[in-house]
């Protein structure tokens, strides 16, 4: 009896220890950061670097190089690079070890979701004291490398890296969307030159034109059964961008919700009628615009600048058989706008955190290797693999990036057009960029933004009315869903909320498995107790 009493309190300690795990979510503390007189380059350090690299090989490359190279300077830092497909994949690990505090040292990813992450004491390491250190800040006395200086970063970029008054990120790339067009069906349709900033409303004429078929029930623009006139591939950043034109709310600084406005009303009324015509959809709902676009499936797609090299005939990366890939010329622009003297796109772009540890040298480790992503080489050479463009001063304006810029169609591996036009639109539009605030729930609020224009599209879909009465639903499911009534304003050090369902899901295996060992170990007890009577 005291061995089956022993097991069942083994047990009971484990599912009370997971249980407080997954209640208590985002409440585990550090010790603040402080930043060392000296980095002792006697010692070893290891650390982990979390890198997204869209299953681009050329960027696997590069990030594989850059850490090759930073060790050969620092040989006592060692960096293990581990690589992600998506963003939401990082940041649903990176909310899972942080209670088990395995988060890693170096992490590319989003202002917003640094705010998620900032839930006890001193997870995410602030950076104004490193940045302004003589030794080891940027533009370092004792920084082994050509590091760039603070003053040689956008100060635009920069600022997007703060949370509160706080610096928590380093700007890494920049990027923002773009509406790339198939010139070719324009011209057919009788339009003559491109505008150089288009209007919803052209957006919408010419997709209900594109839309007319023959008699045999293919459609007069392609002698295609399939026409998506128009689609869009973050419908979140549609949302978000199509507000900021209109000048409706969708959120004070400090986290206050008001997307839920007369203003997103009437965006989802026009979604709706688009939709119900058949002339708009979403990459939720019907897959990757891109091979539509490619295949002369679409007049308009809405993407990043950083997919460019997913989009056109030539596309690098595109991966649509031949006999299926049509040609034509590709235009690009910025997004619709609905007042042409007035544009306004939004600023995105993956950045730098890093995460606190008990040992302030290996804090000071990542450090190093976080201001390394921020080289001129480097800056230069990742931008060149997609529509990214450099967030420094000393990139972007070197004699090297020009060229670059310059040598469009040249090679269609390194000198893509449609790559390099999406570049320039942005360097051409970096004043008439935004981008939202950032605090705990920002990244629930962007989620709920896209799924008001996805519940529309699909609800049409299903040819069910889009009215008043629905939009409110709308609004009142939406809210329940992305929890926007509990969103506070920031302060930095409030508790995550409901952890992710990816996190839920390995917390819950591990009880099960704890649970079912401690189940078979009673069963074995007891059948022996029973064999020996």
């Amino acid at each position: 009896m005291k061995k089956i009493r022993k097991a069942l309190c083994l047990i009971l300690c484990l599912v009370i220890s997971l249980s407080f795990l997954v209640s208590c979510h985002g409440a585990k503390d550090t010790a603040e950061f402080v930043v060392p007189q000296n980095f002792d380059e006697n010692e070893k350090y290891e650390i982990v670097f979390w890198a997204k690299n869209d299953s681009n090989p050329t960027q696997v490359a590069l990030f594989e190089k850059a850490v090759s190279d930073f060790e050969e300077i620092y040989p006592n830092i060692d960096v293990t690079l581990k690589r992600f497909v998506n963003y939401g994949d990082i940041y649903n690990e990176v909310i899972t070890n942080i209670q088990t505090g395995t988060t890693p040292n170096v992490c590319i990813t989003y202002p917003d979701h640094i705010a998620t992450y900032m839930t006890g004491e001193n997870i995410v390491v602030p950076l104004d004291s490193l940045i302004e250190d003589e030794k080891y800040g940027l533009g370092g006395s004792e920084v082994k490398f050509e590091s760039v200086e603070a003053s040689e970063i956008f100060e635009k970029f920069l600022d997007e890296g703060k949370i509160g008054v706080e610096q928590y990120a380093l700007p890494f790339m920049r990027s923002t969307e773009a509406c790339y067009i198939n010139a070719d069906f324009l011209k057919k349709l009788g339009y003559g030159e491109i505008p150089e900033i288009l209007t919803w409303d052209f957006i919408f004429e010419v997709s209900e034109k594109a839309m007319e078929k023959n008699s045999d029930g293919t459609y007069k623009l392609n002698g295609q059964k399939t026409m998506l006139p128009f689609i869009y591939k973050s419908t979140d950043n549609m949302m978000i961008q199509m507000l900021k034109q209109k000048a409706a709310g969708y959120s004070s600084d400090t986290g206050e919700v008001l997307i839920f406005n007369e203003g997103t009303k009437e965006i989802l009324m026009t979604v709706a009628d688009i939709t119900a015509d058949k002339e708009f959809n979403t990459f939720a709902n019907v897959g990757y615009p891109g091979n539509f676009f490619n295949k002369g499936q679409s007049v308009f797609i809405v993407d990043s600048t950083a997919g460019a090299t997913w989009v056109g005939t030539d596309a690098p990366l595109q991966d649509i058989a031949d006999d299926k890939l049509a040609h034509f010329e590709t235009v690009v622009r910025p997004i619709p706008q609905y007042d042409t003297e007035k544009p306004t796109m939004i600023s995105q772009g993956p950045s730098i955190c890093v995460f606190n540890k008990e040992d302030s040298g290996e804090v000071l480790a990542s450090w190093l290797f976080a201001q390394y992503l921020l080289t001129t080489d480097l800056q230069i050479a990742f931008s060149q693999t997609e529509g990214y463009i450099p967030v420094t001063k000393t990139a972007r304006n070197s004699d090297k990036y020009k060229d670059y810029l310059s040598r469009s169609g040249e090679d269609n591996e390194l000198y893509y057009d449609v790559k390099i036009a999406a570049s320039k639109m942005l360097i051409d539009n970096i004043d008439n960029t935004f981008i939202t605030p950032v605090f705990n729930g920002s990244t629930s609020l962007r989620n709920a933004a896209g799924q008001l224009i996805e519940e529309v599209v699909k609800n049409v879909t299903r040819k069910k009315k889009i009215n008043d009465e629905f939009i409110d639903d709308l609004y009142e499911r939406v809210t329940a869903q992305y929890r926007l009534n509990e969103i506070e304003a920031f302060d930095g050090k409030r508790n995550l909320g409901e952890m992710p369902v990816g996190s839920k899901i390995l917390i819950g295996s591990l009880l099960f498995v704890w649970v079912s060992i401690g189940a078979i170990f009673i069963y074995g007890i007891v059948k022996n107790k029973k064999n020996k009577s």
